[in-house]
């Protein structure tokens, strides 16, 4: 009778720490009492573990000092020497919204080139490295001791070697195979500085200081101050051996030079300097360079101890700022309920609205969950494809054929909630024009899904599909 007692109170005091969690949704809230009821054991284990986005007060604490210390990228000499082309009316809102975000402002005087493919990428970001004579930073959520992932370690290597500053910063979980492998060493021994972030430690005692799939999932490159890349991809072939029944992994990358690498370079900085004791401050206060003159680009960098709902509130804004088109790539799509009213009244309004999703998914529930808002998109009118030759990993939204936003967030609940995540808005139609092209080439390679075909969907099917949109929040 007493461990009766004990566990109906254990069950009401989760359940009342959900619902006195700041920031949380009533869907996510819902989600969880229903689990903690449900499988009580587990279910408030599996909360106390993973219902709150806690890296530790300690990360917390030392994440904000650093960002709270390092100079603003915009006091550094020559930073605005080239002036910011003029950005119609109609978007301003947007880069309003990216610098509450990170707190940069849109900077001009920038270039870009999207790369071909993946391997074409790790070609062109070798060449670059072979090339710089300062530094080089590199920041990535996997990096695989691969054919790919091998090229780049080479090339710090003999960057290092020649008395380059190389600074290498890996996820501890999602590069956990080059951590373990000799490569890891070998770079360290050339003179390659090298940090893991977010480490995990000992894997019993890491629930006590914060959750362990809060994960830093950016990918950047800075070099010389000058160069840098931003994107989806990993560094790693497109074969990506781990997950290869769903390869090729198709992404986008694209390589800029100019005042934006700054930005870049902040961001680099506070994940640095927040994984290691090296102060790299004194970086950020160098003149920069003088720059011919180009378009306007932003980072934009959300996590876990950034406002809250910034992805999705960027989303929403590039959503609604859609006049003539808006064209979405991404490989997981389990969005908020406002997004997704976003997306639907974009198509309602007239908007040529089109989503392309992959048709084989490495992640089972995603995918299901995914499914169950189709029918709503396609009512509204938004045309939705999946594509078929392998796992579109390329994040990217194009708004009226002049607007991209490039980079690392999903629209799902992990960019959303849980991950690191950086990504560059920039105002272009020509550059514009060569990522819509891209969009389209992965049209041809994908299968149109129509509103009869998923209204003819067997009920058992529907039923796991929102199934598993209910429980999204939990997983």
């Amino acid at each position: 009778m007493l461990l009766a007692i004990l566990h109906i109170l254990a069950q009401i005091a989760v359940s009342i720490r959900v619902l006195l969690r700041p920031y949380r949704d009533p869907a996510s809230r819902l989600s969880w009492i229903v689990v903690i009821l449900a499988v009580p054991i587990i279910g408030m284990l599996g909360y106390l573990l993973l219902g709150e986005t806690s890296i530790g007060r300690g990360r917390v604490a030392r994440m904000r000092k650093t960002l709270e210390e390092l100079p603003d990228p915009a006091a550094a000499p020559g930073y605005d020497q080239a002036p910011v082309p003029e950005i119609p009316p109609r978007y301003r809102p947007l880069f309003r919204v990216g610098q509450s975000i990170s707190g940069y402002a849109p900077i001009g005087g920038n270039q870009a080139r999207l790369m071909a493919d993946s391997n074409a990428a790790v070609t062109e970001l070798v060449a670059d490295i072979d090339a710089a004579t300062d530094h080089v930073h590199l920041l990535f959520y996997i990096w695989l001791p691969d054919n790919n992932g091998r090229k780049v370690v080479e090339a710090l290597c003999r960057a290092a070697a020649r008395g380059v500053a190389c600074r290498a910063l890996v996820d501890d979980i999602g590069s956990r195979p080059l951590i373990r492998s000799a490569h890891w060493a070998a770079m360290r021994q050339a003179g390659v500085h090298l940090a893991r972030a977010l480490r995990v430690g000992i894997l019993i005692f890491r629930p006590l200081h914060g959750r362990i799939d809060l994960r830093d999932h950016r990918k950047l490159v800075v070099i010389d101050d000058r160069i840098t890349y931003c994107g989806s991809q990993n560094c790693a072939d497109p074969e990506f051996l781990p997950k290869a029944k769903f390869a090729p992994w198709v992404d986008v990358l694209m390589r800029f030079e100019g005042p934006i690498a700054r930005q870049n370079q902040h961001l680099f900085a506070s994940d640095w300097m927040s994984s290691t004791e090296e102060d790299i401050r004194d970086l950020l206060l160098r003149p920069v360079e003088a720059t011919a003159p180009g378009f306007a680009a932003q980072v934009i960098a959300s996590g876990p101890t950034v406002r809250h709902s910034a992805m999705p509130e960027m989303f929403q804004t590039l959503v609604y700022g859609a006049r003539e088109e808006l064209f979405v790539t991404t490989p997981y799509y389990v969005p908020d309920a406002p997004l997704q009213a976003a997306l639907c009244a974009a198509a309602n309004r007239g908007v040529p609205t089109t989503l392309i999703l992959p048709a084989r998914n490495d992640n089972w529930a995603v995918a299901a969950a995914s499914r169950s808002y189709y029918a709503e998109l396609l009512a509204a009118g938004v045309r939705i494809f999946e594509y078929q030759d392998g796992l579109l990993h390329a994040k990217t939204v194009t708004v009226d054929g002049e607007v991209t936003l490039i980079g690392s967030a999903n629209m799902d609940r992990r960019s959303f909630d849980l991950n690191y995540e950086n990504n560059i808005l920039l105002f272009d139609p020509e550059v514009t024009g060569t990522v819509r092209a891209r969009q389209d080439s992965y049209i041809a390679r994908s299968r149109p899904v129509g509103l009869d075909e998923v209204l003819a969907w067997p009920w058992q099917r529907r039923l796991w599909h929102n199934a598993a949109a209910v429980f999204s929040p939990v997983l």
